[in-house]
């Protein structure tokens, strides 16, 4: 009876060898940059027209920072800085004046008008505020969204009946900051930055401010 000749492994271990060779190569393949390759995409697909311009794609650093968390929350410390550079961005009324005619602000209110490519003419017909979109506020409207709190009695809830009152003072502040940057007090706000970006006016955000804080709105009664 022959004795079995033994299994060649040379073959076997150099198999193994030029596996692990190819599997380190490509290992020290570099990364696609894919935030680069998004941005060329995005700026290859979109194009300015009209009131629309294609430079909104270039987001700040609050804007980068928030979509790189996914919805996370950002470190506290992070999230305090990107607060406190959105309020130095604030500018208060020129004349002083917060409050304004809040029937022009229900106008606004109802208005989604603003910064589309068919919104041909931007010099002759103002931006709306598209409030209800994400808010309820009058409780005559049964079509609001829900993606913001419900304003209805806004002004009344925090106690507000005389405007020129020390309390007063301080939620009109707060709202008017609010409304001018929403990043002012949350770092990630999905609000529109209707002062920050120019989207509406110092008179426009006068009478948003009315609507919703005026004793005399219906929004209060």
């Amino acid at each position: 009876m022959k004795t079995p000749k033994p299994i060649a492994r040379i073959p076997l271990a150099a198999a193994a060898l030029a596996a692990l060779s190819l599997a380190g190569c490509a290992a020290l393949q570099p990364r696609p940059n894919y935030d680069a390759e998004v941005a060329a995409m995005m700026k290859a697909s979109f194009r300015d027209q009209g009131i629309a311009k294609a430079d909104r794609l270039q987001q700040d650093e609050a804007n980068d920072l928030c979509s790189k968390a996914e919805g996370a929350p950002l470190p506290e410390g992070v999230a305090q800085a990107l607060q406190q550079a959105a309020l130095r961005t604030v500018r208060q009324p020129a004349d002083g004046r917060y409050i304004g005619d809040w029937r022009e602000g229900e106008k606004l209110a109802q208005n989604g008008r603003g910064m589309t490519w068919t919104d041909a003419s931007a010099a002759t017909t103002a931006n709306g505020g598209s409030c209800y979109n994400c808010h309820q506020i009058s409780k005559a409207e049964i079509s609001h969204g829900t993606i913001g709190p419900s304003l209805y009695q806004y002004g009344k809830s925090r106690g507000v009946q005389d405007l020129e009152s020390p309390t007063a003072r301080a939620v009109v502040e707060y709202t008017w900051n609010k409304l001018y940057n929403a990043k002012a007090y949350n770092a990630c706000s999905g609000m529109p930055r209707f002062g920050h970006a120019g989207l509406l006016d110092e008179t426009q955000l006068k009478h948003l401010m009315a609507l919703i804080l005026d004793p005399r709105s219906p929004v209060n009664q």
